[in-house]
């Protein structure tokens, strides 16, 4: 069994902000028959997390040890490189651990094959289900499966930057932000034409969340086939070709990478990106005027739903000790866990109520919570747009095929009917 790679880039994102991610091997302790009782040793295996985070993880093992006298975990943290590799050979081989860290796209093949326990089968661990974000719980569920795969663990997103100078000159509201994609179409067009084309709007082309953003639908229920060719999808292409022949998306947008669309909105050549609080600090380091006019709002979307990111804490199927294995992983993501964790690190809990903490409304000055802050307001009703079937050769061939529309060389109806024929073809063969 081969394991899909987009978890790692995902990782590797989130390593800018934390560096974290995980995955692991399996536990026997003689027993022929899973265990219904909360006792005995498990193993829990993580992904690059010890360096950081050994006395975190240590403390909540200890805890877990203590609420449940007779429990042993034993935490194995493995290097972050090889990662998918190792995955793929602990689950063709057997050894995986009892609890596995995951993203969505990680525990798909891993259900598929019958490793992943379906959470909502387990009267003990649907119970839990009620305690997280309901679009958190719906993440590491799998088109063409019935079932959830995972505990949500945490999550993260990111606010748009918007540049308050820029706006203001073009005579838009700077307290007025775009906040849906038809405001950013016509915010675009106006900066465009007020600069003579020299001020862009947006550094990127879209991306399959955006699409979703925008309220396309992006595959059918079943996991059989994309569709995000869909009157929406349509539309919100024609929308952005209109965008760049108006020079109102920048003219580097085609091959431009998230450090790239970083520089543009640095020089103040683009006037939104989207960011972290580590762009803040280098906003204010490198370009003071950007910092002065600096806005921070949601992320545009058109369904009233921003994307997330979302990591996962999978239980073994095969586990001979399900009862113990069921109560640790939901101990690690549960909301006390969770709001220590995210008190020491740059992400977000998935667990109801949790957001509604001070730490995440209160405003104390910093950069640092600013971000926090905007990010935290519209995660409650967030989702996760990417499909867990996307990969990233699919996310290649639907940025070729955007590209070709944006260039005039094909319409866009033609380039996103292109887009999903190879996409679909490349699902087949996975």
């Amino acid at each position: 069994m081969r394991i899909s790679r987009r978890a790692v880039a995902l990782a590797a994102v989130l390593a800018t902000v934390l560096p974290l991610s995980a995955c692991g091997g399996g536990s026997d302790d003689g027993s022929s028959e899973a265990s219904d009782a909360v006792k005995g040793k498990i193993t829990f295996q993580t992904w690059n997390l010890q360096a950081n985070f050994k006395d975190y993880f240590n403390g909540v093992i200890k805890d877990f040890e203590k609420e449940y006298p007779g429990t042993e975990v034993q935490w194995i943290d493995r290097p972050a490189e090889g990662y998918a590799d190792k995955l793929s050979a602990d689950a063709a081989g057997g050894t995986l651990p009892d609890v596995v860290n995951v993203s969505p796209d990680l525990v798909t093949p891993l259900a598929k094959a019958g490793l992943a326990m379906d959470l909502d089968k387990d009267e003990t661990a649907a119970a839990y289900g009620k305690e997280y974000l309901p679009g958190a719980w719906r993440s590491h569920q799998i088109p063409g499966l019935e079932g959830t795969y995972a505990f949500p663990w945490y999550l993260n997103t990111g606010p748009m930057f918007y540049n308050k100078r820029l706006f203001e000159e073009a005579g838009l509201n700077p307290e007025k932000p775009p906040t849906t994609y038809d405001e950013v179409f016509e915010s675009g067009l106006r900066l465009a034409e007020q600069s003579n084309g020299k001020i862009a709007t947006l550094a990127q082309v879209p991306t399959i969340e955006d699409f979703g953003r925008y309220g396309a639908s992006l595959m059918n229920k079943d996991g059989t086939g994309f569709t995000f060719n869909d009157a929406k999808g349509v539309e919100m292409l024609t929308r952005y070709k209109e965008l760049f022949d108006k020079k109102a998306l920048d003219s580097q947008a085609l091959t431009a990478t998230p450090e790239s669309s970083g520089t543009k909105f640095l020089t103040e050549s683009v006037a939104m990106n989207p960011g972290s609080a580590l762009d803040l600090e280098k906003f204010k380091k490198e370009a003071p005027r950007l910092y002065k006019n600096i806005g921070i709002t949601d992320q545009v979307t058109s369904t009233g739903k921003v994307n997330m990111y979302v990591m996962g804490v999978m239980v073994n199927a095969q586990t001979k000790q399900k009862a113990t294995s069921v109560a640790f992983a939901h101990f690690v993501t549960d909301k006390t866990r969770q709001m220590s964790f995210a008190k020491q690190v740059a992400i977000f809990p998935s667990t109801k109520g949790s957001l509604d903490d001070p730490y995440f409304t209160k405003e104390d000055g910093t950069d640092e919570t600013r971000v926090r802050i905007a990010a935290a307001k519209s995660l409650d009703s967030a989702v996760n747009y990417t499909p867990v079937l996307f990969s990233e050769q699919m996310k290649t061939e639907l940025r070729n095929q955007v590209a070709k529309a944006l260039q005039g060389k094909v319409s866009p109806q033609e380039a996103l009917d292109r887009a999903v024929e190879a996409c679909d073809k490349l699902l087949k063969q996975s």
